[in-house]
């Protein structure tokens, strides 16, 4: 009887993820497709599961019995990177442990050292808004830019690093008349180049750039400027997402209109999700998100019904010979897709390709998904990419489905 009690006291006294048991996680697809994507699983349900306190470490291993790398995200989400056949499952196994260091596939950060840029990546492109640095410069660069690569490493941090080394060189090569010079420098070392892993040549300025949003004043769309504060809330190694707020601005006779964004990139995807929303108007506005059309190819606009996209020409399309797809889409299907053809473009440019949601209320929150591919990596056709984008609308409608076995 004495030893029956002294058992039971170890086991009250016992940390709790020594009594834990391993649980799985079960992925489902029912489609007849092959998928390969983060899957969001309830993080909460995982602890409950396993009987261990939230924020205690764990391990996560394939159905080979290799462990996995996951990623926790700020809202509640244990995010597992899976590869299911079609009409397939996928089961994972989680216990309680240290996990190894994952491989990080997603990042990004602010870079106060080029006026305030926030630019993260994937493993198939980079992308970047502008800052209040750029902004107090004077330079009007309103809406997303996109860095095309051709590799899965992470290089914006290298891209940076290596440009801004050389920019003081480069601008001393001038102010001396050494212009030849100059550009040998520039040539060798800018991110405006491609050293075989891609470059920086898609041309922004005071547009939406690759999947802004902007209210609108009619058939003008108000261009936001650049962002007033930020917060990363995710930062790899499966999925970045960063929390952006816009400076005031005036709305027709609504003084003081903020806008806010939560935008994410996963591992693997050529799309973000972007949600924003706006306080301070006193009237329903309608609302767009699009893409810019520039003057050298205005025929390969795309409409669709939920989604526009655009083979973009590049800032030299006869010395680049490619092209970059940009798209945006909107899976809730409650926009109406058309061509806003400016009256007075920005420079090189004719107009947007956008998604237009109609009479948009203070407060509310509007989902879509801007993306882009390089014809020189992932996506080599215009045909390829309405593909892609088919594919990805077809995920959306039908998600996997993550069950927590015990």
């Amino acid at each position: 009887m004495r030893m029956l009690f002294v058992w039971a006291l170890a086991a009250l006294l016992m940390p709790a993820s020594a009594m834990a048991q391993k649980v799985k996680i079960r992925v489902t697809n029912d489609e007849r497709e092959q998928r390969q994507e983060v899957v969001e699983v309830d993080a909460a349900a995982v602890y409950q599961q396993l009987g261990i306190r939230q924020g205690e470490p764990f391990v996560v291993k394939n159905a080979l019995g290799q462990e996995v790398g996951y990623q926790l995200s700020y809202d509640g989400k244990l995010l597992l990177d899976v590869a299911i056949r079609p009409c397939g499952t996928a089961e994972f196994t989680v216990e309680p442990g240290r996990p190894q260091p994952a491989k990080v596939f997603v990042t990004g950060r602010q870079y106060p050292e080029r006026v305030d840029d926030i630019a993260w990546e994937n493993d198939r492109t980079a992308y970047r808004l502008y800052g209040p640095a750029l902004q107090r410069s004077g330079e009007r660069a309103f809406g997303i830019d996109v860095w095309v690569k051709n590799t899965p490493d992470l290089e914006v941090e290298g891209r940076y690093k290596t440009e801004l080394s050389n920019h003081s060189q480069i601008q001393a090569l001038k102010a001396a008349g050494k212009n030849a010079e100059a550009f040998e420098v520039e040539k060798a070392t800018t991110y405006h180049f491609d050293h075989g892993y891609g470059l920086d040549c898609y041309k922004v300025g005071p547009t939406l750039g690759c999947g802004a949003p902007a209210l609108m004043d009619g058939n003008n769309l108000i261009l936001p400027y650049s962002y007033e504060s930020y917060k990363i809330l995710d930062n790899g190694p499966l999925r970045f997402t960063v929390e952006l707020t816009y400076p005031a601005v005036e709305v027709k006779n609504d003084k003081a209109v903020v806008e806010h964004r939560i935008l994410s990139l996963d591992k693997g995807s050529n799309f973000n999700k972007m949600t924003v929303g706006y306080e301070g108007l006193s009237q329903a506005r309608d609302l767009a998100a699009g893409v810019v059309i520039h003057a050298e190819d205005t025929e390969s606009v795309v409409l669709g019904k939920n989604y526009v996209h655009y083979a973009d020409p590049t800032d030299n399309p006869n010395a680049q010979n490619f092209q970059i797809y940009v798209a945006c889409l909107f899976p809730e299907g409650n926009v109406e897709t058309k061509k806003l053809l400016d009256k007075k473009p920005a420079p090189g440019t004719v107009g947007h390709a956008v998604g237009i949601l109609k009479n948009y209320k203070s407060g509310q929150k509007f989902t879509y998904y801007f993306g882009s591919a390089w014809s020189k990596n992932d996506v080599r056709t215009q045909r390829e990419w309405q593909l892609r984008i088919e594919e990805f609308l077809d995920a959306l409608a039908q998600p996997l489905e993550a069950t927590v076995i015990k």
